[in-house]
């Protein structure tokens, strides 16, 4: 038999295709597609353009996109990496001196930059303390920049001169905003900054001598990438490159959040549109059975005859995946410019990878759905041009389901790029899927008594469901992921944002301050209860570091680039207390009152920390404390918010465990908007106790918040819009049948009125089911996330049981909008042509 090439196939399917461009399945299914490619690009550009402003505004807290830091120089092949890349490069070098005036001395932290820096943010100073601030460049040689509270320890003005090791500098603006400075609470001395170029002068920086050197990187994210994958395997032991994530917990904990609510958004819209395009494709398979039969009998073969469908579909798929892409891109272009004056004024393009992505998400959800049911088109016997109740022997149940699992796997995995968190809602959604649709099948089953005594219009509703009660659950499970989708994307919106929002409250404290002295701690205390309306306890902290494990170097026991690594390379501080503190909550062990007397004393450990260096409840611990070995058992692990700004701690001890040693204490306070001239008093009245500023990241993270509430708001339209397409290709998916029935029980006398009570009913209790099922699997998923995504903690939603209500009112309307050709169309053109 002669087979028709390649090239005659694809012109037939393009010809078939335009012919049946009005059918309603094909505009379903075309539609479908449209709002899945045109959700996951839009969300995709939105969410990676939002993340790159976010991440562009959180690198200020870094002065740059990328930072390496280490205790010695730079070596010269590190930096003519990023040279010959063409990053853009700062340079600065942080070390502690004595600065000394004519009133007297005073240690400082200095700071030498060079004319480039900062690479991200703005340098902010003032003519005089507490003055007007500006933005401009750095000091220039033989100039010096300090903080209000130096002038304000040392007696200094503006013009005065200060001596920094053996070079002299003059004394010409005050210091007010370091972009790098935000994420560096333990600072514990004022700060001043120099040109670099005067640094050799000072002599201060010698072989040995404690200093910190800073190499900062820009440019776009490829060409980081490529530097940070040529420098990186070569890093010393006391070097690290950090981007804005790892700069800064509290920041990199609130993009993570945002990131992972995106791409879970995303996921529900563009399942929901998967959803859709299988109920779409199903009637395109059906409504070519006999043009099948026709072609076989014609000399189609069987493998032919599946190609030439395939193709069809593949032609729909690519328009409307290219349309979608463009679709998704102008919503996401006209919604940054409807919001440019609440968004930031620096937005990064996000190239095509969104609209490629959102492609590929497309043509992968009409290949995993749409494979079952095309795949019987090859099999429509030829015999059906004679007998039209012939059908296609169906396919394996493992190519149908396995098809439609593999590809919602597949993008799954892509949104949320996490196995676990994919492989948990996967098999969760399917066990979910397979308990409740197990119930409502025996719940519509159980309905056939209540037939005898009802009125017509619920008999001919009900009889609609029980005819095919298969059917009706699926179509219920159908119509409950919808509503489960916009359930769960409406609860994690409201909560998560409730949630951040409520980790910086409008008092959140702004203000950290350290090294108070034991003498001065409890008029310390009193003077701040003054100002303050609810500041923290005072934590005394002393520096030790951690040197062994069970009597194991810790240097031996650690993995690098881990937490545990980079906690055991410097000095942590240490505390104890009685109570355990109010945002800690323990994990494993007791607490001091529990815990049986021991021969060590305990030590509560932070649980990630300890998951790091993999630390058990009894291990032995030893720490270099003063030039002292202290060892201590460890007693409890420890959840610790490091998002609350307030003085949290790695290692927690039993009370007056190291009150034999040299202390100093720890706190943070709110202070109200406009109140520096009691910053002034109480830094005047405790002249030893540094007091440092965090209002620059609480507004940072208050600024990211609101975009990402933009974002939600955004998302929460396409979800939408996903689920009124699954809705109508499900009403699509029956309509022929219910065309047919309709005319019938016209012809039979049936009046319209009770056709559309009987459709009312039908839908009404349609919706219901699915709005019940909604509200419980929204419940089981939303635990789920919030325990294994979010690190939430989750409680039962009540507002949840108005879904039912919901579903009847939502199915129900758009059930008789879907429809109402049934109910319109002629009967006797009806039975004409069955």
């Amino acid at each position: 038999m002669r087979r028709l090439p390649f090239a005659r196939l694809l012109t037939m399917a393009a010809r078939q295709l335009w012919r049946d461009a009005h059918s309603g399945e094909l505009r379903v299914l075309f539609f479908s597609l449209l709002v899945a490619v045109a959700a996951s690009s839009a969300i995709g550009y939105f969410s990676a353009r939002l993340n790159g402003a976010m991440l562009l505004r959180a690198t200020e807290f870094l002065g740059a996109d990328l930072l390496l830091s280490g205790s010695s120089p730079a070596r010269a092949e590190q930096l003519d990496s990023g040279l010959q890349l063409g990053l853009k490069h700062a340079r600065a070098v942080e070390f502690s001196s004595v600065i000394a005036a004519d009133n007297g001395i005073q240690l400082s932290s200095v700071k030498a930059v060079d004319p480039a820096y900062p690479l991200r943010g703005e340098l902010k100073s003032a003519a005089q303390p507490y003055g007007e601030e500006t933005t401009g460049s750095g000091p220039k040689s033989g100039e010096a920049w300090a903080e209000a509270r130096l002038f304000a320890t040392l007696g200094l003005k503006p013009g005065d001169s200060i001596d920094v090791g053996q070079k002299t500098l003059q004394l010409t603006r005050v210091l007010t905003y370091e972009p790098d400075r935000a994420g560096d609470f333990y600072s514990l001395t004022p700060r001043v900054l120099i040109s670099l170029d005067d640094l050799d002068a000072t002599g201060v920086v010698q072989p040995g001598s404690r200093v910190r050197y800073r190499e900062l990187w820009s440019g776009p994210n490829d060409i980081l990438s490529r530097y940070r994958a040529a420098v990186e395997p070569g890093l010393e032991a006391n070097q690290r490159l950090e981007d804005a994530r790892q700069g800064n917990r509290q920041i990199g904990g609130a993009l993570g959040r945002a990131e992972r609510y995106l791409n879970l958004a995303s996921l529900a819209a563009v399942l929901l549109a998967g959803v859709a395009v299988a109920l779409s494709a199903a009637r395109f398979a059906a409504r070519r059975y006999d043009a099948s039969a026709l072609m076989r009998c014609l000399g189609l073969s069987r493998r032919e005859a599946l190609l030439l469908f395939g193709l069809q579909l593949a032609l729909l798929g690519l328009l409307a995946s290219a349309l979608g892409a463009l679709l998704g891109w102008l919503a996401q272009a006209v919604l940054f410019k409807l919001l440019g004056g609440l968004l930031p004024a620096v937005i990064p393009s996000a190239g095509v990878v969104p609209a490629l992505a959102g492609i590929a998400t497309g043509l992968l959800a009409l290949a995993g759905f749409a494979l079952p049911p095309l795949a019987a088109l090859g099999r429509v016997p030829p015999l059906r041009v004679l007998r039209r109740d012939l059908l296609p022997l169906p396919p394996s149940a493992w190519l149908i389901y396995g098809a439609a699992l593999l590809a919602l796997g597949l993008i799954m995995w892509r949104l949320s790029l996490n196995l676990k968190l994919t492989l948990g809602l996967l098999g969760g959604g399917l066990i979910a899927a397979l308990l409740l649709g197990g119930l409502l099948l025996a719940g519509l089953t159980g309905l056939r008594r209540l037939l005898a005594s009802a009125s017509l219009p619920w008999r001919l509703g009900l009889g609609q469901l029980l005819r095919h009660p298969l059917a009706a659950a699926g179509q219920s499970l159908a119509f409950g992921l919808i509503l489960l989708a916009m359930a769960l994307i409406a609860l994690l919106r409201g909560e998560l944002l409730d949630t951040w929002q409520n980790q910086l409250p409008e008092n959140a404290p702004n203000h950290f301050a350290l090294n108070v002295l034991p003498a001065e701690k409890d008029a310390f205390a009193s003077r701040l209860a003054s100002l303050s309306p609810h500041p923290a306890p005072l934590y005394p902290v002393v520096p030790g570091r951690l040197t062994a494990i069970n009597g194991q170097p810790v240097r031996q026991l650690v993995s690098k680039d881990s937490q545990g690594e980079r906690a055991v390379q410097r000095d942590l501080s240490l505390t104890w207390a009685a109570q355990l503190p109010s945002d800690n909550r323990l994990v494993a062990g007791h607490w001091w009152s529990d815990v049986p007397n021991a021969d060590l004393p305990g030590v509560s450990v932070e649980s990630k920390l300890a998951e790091s260096l993999n630390l058990k409840l009894n291990d032995r611990l030893s720490f270099s404390v003063g030039g002292l070995q202290r060892d201590a058992q460890v007693t409890s692990l420890r959840e610790v918010d490091w998002d609350n700004f307030q003085p949290n701690f790695y290692m927690i001890f039993a009370p007056d465990t190291l009150a034999d040693l040299p202390v100093t204490y720890l706190t943070s306070f709110y202070l109200p908007p406009r109140h520096d001239r009691e910053l002034v008093e109480l830094s005047r009245a405790f002249p030893a106790v540094t007091l440092l500023q965090v209002e620059a990241i609480l507004a940072q993270l208050r600024s990211i918040l609101a975009q990402v509430t933009l974002a939600v708001e955004f998302v929460l339209l396409f979800v939408l819009a996903a689920g009124l397409a699954v809705l109508f290709a499900g009403l699509q998916s029956t309509l022929d049948e219910r065309i047919r029935q309709g005319a019938l029980l016209r012809a039979l006398g049936a009046e319209r009125q009770i056709l559309l009570k009987a459709r009312r009913a039908e839908f009404a209790l349609l919706g219901a089911c699915s709005g019940l099922l909604a509200a419980l699997g929204c419940e089981l998923v939303s635990a789920l996330l919030y325990r294994y995504a979010f690190d939430l903690h989750w409680q039962p939603h009540p507002w949840l049981l108005l879904l039912p209500l919901v579903g009847a009112l939502l199915v129900g309307s758009a059930g008789l909008i879907g429809t109402r050709r049934a109910l319109n169309a002629s009967p006797l053109t009806v039975l004409r042509e069955a």
